[in-house]
């Protein structure tokens, strides 16, 4: 670990960072350039005090975890997480098999979304990140751990994540998550993350082995879902998808119709939400 070196990299990406840029106000107030150590402390979901510490050159050796948070709140680009991991007294993550440090474009992008329901995810359905409406929408789908990460393993294992999606759109659903699990393992191959949730959804799972056995590639996602909320009920909602095809990620977002009964809805979520977290 470089710690002066670390503390410098992290001084410098965050007074490059404007309050604009992660979609923060900038105020009248704010003299200088760049965002307080504070902002970025919240950004990557750390304390102030963690955060001043490792650019005050007083910390410990952060973890992977510490370093993929700080790389994400700093919207850093890959060759700028590389080496701050190795700053950081890490082995930079294989790339071919990290598939969770989101872009600095699409960061850029979803900041800017923070009043729509809209999340990033990655080629094996994992939930990366997601504005707070989204999270009223759908729940939060970062929260998981292990293989359950992965939205296709839910949906095969734990049959409640099904209750997102009216039951008739449910066989559709599961051939469409099994079809993408499929291109991100003749992606990556059967070494890969893909390929573990492939050999433990077939030992475990006989509908999956079904469907799995039956070849089906290229299935596009709904442009309309009708999404199941337990206060609201039934919201049809279309999803625009922008692809990064370098890191195989899309950043899904949620509209409706304005003046539809949906768009009400989703109007309501976004204040239960709100209320939730006020809460």
């Amino acid at each position: 670990m470089d710690r002066a070196q670390l503390a410098d990299f992290l001084r410098t990406r965050r007074e490059a960072l404007q309050p604009e840029d992660v979609g923060l106000p900038r105020g009248p107030r704010r003299r200088t350039g760049g965002l307080r150590r504070e902002e970025i402390a919240a950004l990557c979901g750390m304390s102030v005090d963690y955060y001043s510490r490792i650019e005050q050159q007083r910390s410990t050796t952060p973890s992977e975890q510490m370093l993929a948070a700080l790389a994400r709140g700093l919207r850093l680009s890959l060759d700028e997480r590389d080496h701050l991991f190795r700053l950081g007294g890490h082995a930079a993550p294989q790339r071919a098999l990290r598939t969770d440090h989101v872009d600095a474009g699409l960061m850029r992008v979803i900041d800017r979304l923070q009043d729509t329901p809209a999340m990033v995810v990655n080629g094996l359905g994992e939930t990366l990140l997601q504005t707070p409406p989204a999270i009223a929408l759908v729940g939060d789908e970062t929260s998981y751990d292990g293989l359950a990460r992965s939205v296709v393993y839910r949906w095969w294992t734990d049959p409640s994540s099904r209750d997102l999606y009216p039951e008739a759109d449910h066989d559709l659903h599961g051939r469409i998550f099994t079809a993408d699990l499929r291109a991100a393992y003749t992606r990556d191959g059967a070494a890969s993350r893909a390929g573990e949730i492939v050999d433990k959804l077939l030992a475990t799972s006989p509908d999956f082995a079904r469907i799995w056995a039956e070849h089906e590639v290229g299935l596009q996602h709904l442009k309309i879902k009708r999404i199941r909320h337990p206060e609201v009920g039934v919201v049809e909602v279309y999803c625009q998808t922008l692809y990064d095809l370098d890191q195989s990620q899309g950043l899904l977002v949620f509209t409706a119709v304005p003046g539809s009964e949906s768009a009400e809805k989703l109007r309501l979520i976004s204040v239960i939400g709100s209320q939730q977290l006020q809460g």
